[in-house]
C-alpha cells in the first residue's frame, strides 16, 4: 500500500485491533518472557488462495518493535499453494507473541477477499465485463478490504459516499422518481461526478435514460429482461448490473452485454484464507 494511505488510514486501525487484543498488557507473554529477546518465526501457507496484504502483515509487528523485519517470499496477488513458506519475521519475541493474532487476522481476511475475487475475476475472462465491490465492507476496514479486491482482479466501485452520486430506491422515493432524482442531482453535485442511478424496471430504464444518467445499474433483473434493457439503453449510458452474483452465475450475467457487474459478496461473504505462525525461536541478535 502506499505508505502515506498505510499512516494516514491502515496504522490507526491496526493499532485500535492491538488495543482491543491488548487492552493492560499480554499476561501470558510477560510471564514466559520478561526480557527482550530476538526471535524468528515461519508464515506457513495451509490453504491455496491468492495472497493480499503482507504489507500489512509486517506492518502490525513494527508497530510493536520497529526493529522487526519480515522478510516475504511472495508478494500479493500470488497464488499461494498449501505447504508453501511465505514468509520470515524477525524481532522481538514479545512484539512477535503480542501481535501474531492480529497480523494473521488481517493477513487471512484480506487474502480470503483476493483469493474469492480472482475466482469470479477469472469467469469473465474473455469478456469485456468488469467485476466491481461494493460499499458492503466490514466497519473501518474498507481500506484494507478494497485493496484486497484489487489484489485479486476486481476494481473498486465508490469508496465511499463522497466518491460519487449513486441514486438507489429510497433516494428516487424521496425525490418522487427517477427523473426528479437525476435532476435534483445533476443540479447539486460537481460536474465532474457522473451520475448513476438504480433501476428495478424496463420503465425505470428508459426514464433513466432520457434524463440523462451516466450509469445505469440494473438491480436484481432477470437475465433475459437485463439483455432487454441493454439494448434499450444502446451506448447511451454504461451498464452495471447488481443481486445475488456467484461464480455460479457471473458469466451468465456477463453474457447480458453490461460492462459491469457489482458484488457485495466479494467483502461480505469470501471466507477467510487458512494461514499460520509457527516455529518461533530464540535467535542471536547481531547488534545485542
Amino acid at each position: 500500500m502506499n505508505p502515506v494511505t498505510t499512516l494516514l488510514h491502515c496504522d490507526p486501525v491496526l493499532l485500535q485491533a492491538l488495543k482491543e487484543d491488548i487492552t493492560s498488557e499480554d499476561v501470558t507473554t510477560n510471564a514466559v518472557m520478561p526480557h527482550a529477546q530476538k526471535g524468528e518465526a515461519q508464515l506457513l501457507c495451509k490453504e491455496d488462495g491468492i495472497l493480499a496484504g503482507i504489507g500489512v502483515f509486517a506492518r502490525v509487528f513494527t508497530l510493536l518493535d520497529p526493529r522487526a523485519k519480515t522478510e516475504a517470499f511472495f508478494e500479493d496477488g500470488a497464488r499461494i499453494h498449501k505447504g508453501d513458506l511465505l514468509a520470515t519475521v524477525t524481532g522481538d519475541i514479545r512484539a512477535l507473541l503480542s501481535g501474531e493474532r492480529t497480523a494473521l487476522k488481517f493477513l487471512q481476511r484480506m487474502s480470503g477477499i483476493a483469493t474469492y475475487t480472482r475466482r469470479l475475476a477469472d469467469a469473465l475472462a474473455g469478456t469485456k465485463t468488469k467485476l466491481l465491490d461494493t460499499r458492503k465492507t466490514t466497519p473501518n476496514l474498507r481500506v484494507f478490504e478494497k485493496y484486497a479486491v484489487r489484489v485479486g482482479g476486481g476494481y473498486n466501485h465508490r469508496f465511499n459516499l463522497s466518491d460519487g452520486v449513486l441514486i438507489k430506491d429510497n433516494h428516487i422515493g424521496t425525490a418522487g422518481g427517477v427523473r426528479e432524482a437525476i435532476e435534483r442531482a445533476r443540479a447539486y453535485a460537481p460536474f465532474v461526478r457522473k451520475i448513476e442511478v438504480e433501476v428495478e424496471t424496463l420503465d425505470m430504464v428508459r426514464e433513466a435514460v432520457e434524463a440523462g444518467a451516466d450509469i445505469i445499474m440494473l438491480d436484481n433483473m432477470a437475465p433475459e429482461t437485463m439483455r432487454e434493457a441493454v439494448a434499450l439503453i444502446a451506448g447511451r449510458a454504461e451498464t452495471e448490473c447488481s443481486g445475488n452474483v456467484t461464480a455460479e452465475n457471473i458469466a451468465k450475467l456477463a453474457e447480458t452485454g453490461v460492462d459491469y457487474i457489482s458484488s457485495g459478496a466479494l467483502t461480505h461473504s469470501a471466507p477467510i484464507l487458512d494461514l499460520s505462525l509457527k516455529n518461533l525461536h530464540p535467535i542471536a541478535d547481531a547488534q545485542a
